[in-house]
């Protein structure tokens, strides 16, 4: 399957330039801002504070456009790419899909390890703080639930892709900022913690940024060898 190499593109590269230099300093700064958002209360508050149920029902959704964009436009962008002799398209979808694959990968294995209670899967909430409540250690809280926000992490990274492949595309810009706040408001006000939006967003935009520098050297290469 060759059309499936590039979702591979400097794959080891990409993954150490994430936590090296002032990436890992980011990835840090994101433990530091959850330590404080949690210790403060402002976790807590934020949650009290949005279990409106007006507000859950308009930002639920978030959780299912958070899974399924990710997973679908990247192949979308590949095959639309490939049928109209689009290369810039089709790296586009190639860097999507790496993107979204790191983000969900490096947050699935933090979550395996944080175990954080979430909020209740409703309106109404728990009655008491247990914002607190980590469950640190290897699978003591699954994975599924727990520090970052995955689907924030994945948001903010193919959101940042496209930034830095379409930076001068004000309109593309906007939107993806738009999707990506949208799906982390959006779980932070129902299935996550703020802080766990908060630190998702910062770990994203360090993948993307990786991720989107290294395609968007790609795309430059497939449009000289073009030439």
């Amino acid at each position: 399957m060759r059309w499936m190499r590039p979702f591979f593109y400097k794959l080891g590269e990409n993954v150490v330039a994430i936590f090296r230099g002032r990436n890992l300093l980011l990835i840090a700064l994101s433990v530091l801002l959850t330590y404080v958002l949690v210790a403060s209360g402002f976790d807590w508050w934020y949650f009290s504070v949005t279990r409106i149920e007006m507000l859950y029902r308009l930002l639920f959704p978030a959780a299912l456009i958070g899974f399924f964009v990710p997973v679908f436009a990247p192949f979308v962008l590949v095959a639309l790419g490939g049928r109209r002799n689009n290369q810039s398209l089709a790296n586009t979808g190639y860097a999507l899909g790496q993107a979204g694959a790191l983000a969900w990968t490096i947050s699935t294995v933090l979550k395996a390890f944080t175990g954080r209670v979430p909020p209740a899967i409703s309106a109404a909430g728990p009655l008491t703080d247990i914002t607190h409540q980590f469950r640190f250690g290897l699978l003591k809280g699954g994975v599924f639930w727990g520090w970052p926000s995955s689907h924030t992490v994945v948001a903010f990274a193919v959101a940042t892709v496209l930034i830095v492949l379409y930076r001068e595309r004000l309109g593309v810009c906007a939107m993806a900022l738009f999707y990506a706040f949208y799906v982390g408001i959006g779980v932070s006000a129902t299935i996550h913690w703020f802080s766990e939006f908060a630190a998702g967003a910062i770990i994203g935009a360090v993948v993307g940024s990786v991720v989107g520098a290294a395609f968007l050297k790609r795309r430059a290469t497939l449009a000289c060898a073009s030439r």
